[in-house]
């Protein structure tokens, strides 16, 4: 791979290039591709198309949890009047990124972004700038680390005040989502928030199986575990569901025209209030 490919992938801030195996694929990075980004390599593109053969709505799923993350947070900022943002998992940075959808409704919001992948680091440290009223900081930490997280995101949050945890496309490679869930939820006060995107079980479920089957044969070391209905409703034990529920990711609350009225793309997403 050419050191032009280098320089075109990890932005020039000043830092040393983050030390990235290109040989073998990362979730984050396949990701960036289906949404039809460039940061990403051969192996990221190789696995990415086993993936998205086994289910072609892979691409179409990717591209709705970016809408729902988008709709998610308007509604949060504008309707629920939240102002404080933990982002888990966020991926490389692209467009509508949870700081831009927050701050461009209300300036003062504050966002923490947490992520391990050292690619998305370094986009992070070019690209998540924020408005002078609000803050924008990047944390490299494991998702399963909450201590670490914690502490750190107190740094620039409140949590004697509102937060959004925003858990879209992680808790699937995560072994214990439902403790990790629970701990970061014990942290935030009353009247906090809980975003959750999550491929689903019980949607397409043969293609669904095969497409996570090629993702834990191409990225070393990772678990991914598709969940139904029921289990994502679980998350929510104790909190209030907004309407519309446990939903397929292009049913909750769509924009005009609506989601297609036959067509359920196989992640369940939902977002609930801590009573």
């Amino acid at each position: 791979m050419s050191g032009a490919f280098f320089k075109n992938v990890i932005p020039d801030d000043g830092h040393e290039p983050p030390d990235i195996d290109i040989s073998v694929a990362h979730q984050a990075r396949m990701y960036n591709y289906t949404l039809g980004g460039k940061d990403n390599f051969a192996a990221d593109r190789e696995a990415a198309e086993k993936a998205i053969q086994a289910n072609p709505d892979t691409v179409a799923t990717a591209r709705a949890n970016r809408a729902f993350l988008g709709r998610a947070v308007r509604f949060l900022v504008a309707e629920a009047g939240i102002r404080q943002f933990l982002d888990i998992g966020t991926g490389i940075p692209s467009a509508n990124n949870t700081h831009e959808v927050a701050q461009g409704v209300a300036p003062e919001s504050q966002i923490v972004y947490v992520d391990n992948d050292p690619i998305v680091l370094a986009h992070a440290r070019a690209l998540l700038t924020s408005t002078p009223e609000g803050k924008t900081a990047y944390l490299d930490a494991d998702a399963r680390d909450v201590d670490t997280i914690l502490a750190r995101a107190a740094e620039t949050l409140d949590f004697s005040r509102p937060v959004a945890i925003m858990l879209l496309l992680i808790l699937q490679v995560i072994d214990d989502p439902y403790a990790i869930t629970s701990r970061l939820l014990n942290a935030v006060p009353a009247g906090s928030y809980l975003a959750i995107s999550i491929p689903a079980s019980d949607i397409q479920p043969e293609a669904s199986a095969a497409a996570a089957r090629r993702v834990i044969e191409d990225v070393p070391g990772i678990s991914f575990t598709l969940l139904s209905h029921a289990e994502v409703a679980r998350f929510f034990d104790g909190l209030e569901l907004l309407e519309p529920g446990v939903v397929p990711v292009n049913h909750w609350r769509p924009g005009p025209g609506g989601p297609d009225p036959v067509r359920d793309l196989p992640c369940h997403v939902a977002i609930g209030r801590k009573r």
